[in-house]
């Protein structure tokens, strides 16, 4: 058993937690994990992504394109942009709001989330599409989207891991203030 995971979005959005929170996870079931992240101008909205691989046999924390089985886009461009790293019959969870670079925004080239998500529709038959600011909202906070993913990802079946498994990651991982919040999150089932 091997799964390949990139998550991708931009700075902000809890992608290196999500990562984090996954290998804490696997490694505490006893499942081998690697990862890699680069964040590059996160701290500007820049793109963020990160490798993560679990199971028997990892030599990198990297795997090339074409090998993912799992994408979680928390932006609707940047899994456009990572998309040849997944796999034929590979899977993505996206959330359909997108975050405009201010360059786009400035210049006129803004893009519409519908056209990154009929794209992706095309490409693979597997898309699961999140509204993720919709959740948010009803959730009350901005700040969980990673964790509404997480819960996302966790019900689809994909991967060797339960709820309650990622859910006790969370409660080492995450400070106490703020874990009632983003369990209410993770639990989180889109109507």
């Amino acid at each position: 058993m091997r799964n390949n995971i990139l998550l991708c979005g931009v700075g902000g959005q809890g992608i290196v937690l999500t990562s984090k929170l996954l290998a804490s996870a696997a490694m505490a079931k006893g499942i081998p994990v690697m990862s890699a992240e680069t964040i590059g101008m996160a701290q500007k909205g820049g793109s963020v992504f990160s490798f993560l691989r679990m199971g028997e046999n990892l030599y990198s924390p990297m795997f090339p394109r074409g090998t993912a089985d799992l994408l979680i886009g928390f932006e609707p461009a940047e899994t456009v942009r990572m998309l040849p790293y997944l796999k034929p019959d590979g899977c993505i969870i996206v959330n359909a709001h997108p975050i405009q670079p201010v360059m786009a925004t400035l210049n006129g080239n803004a893009y519409e989330s519908e056209t990154m998500i009929a794209y992706l529709q095309r490409q693979t038959k597997q898309v699961t599409v999140l509204d993720g600011d919709a959740a948010c909202r009803e959730i009350g906070s901005p700040k969980v989207l990673n964790m509404i993913m997480l819960g996302t990802v966790l019900r689809s079946g994909i991967l060797p891991l339960t709820l309650a498994e990622v859910q006790e990651a969370m409660e080492r991982t995450v400070k106490p203030q703020f874990r009632e919040l983003n369990r209410k999150a993770l639990e989180y089932v889109q109507k």
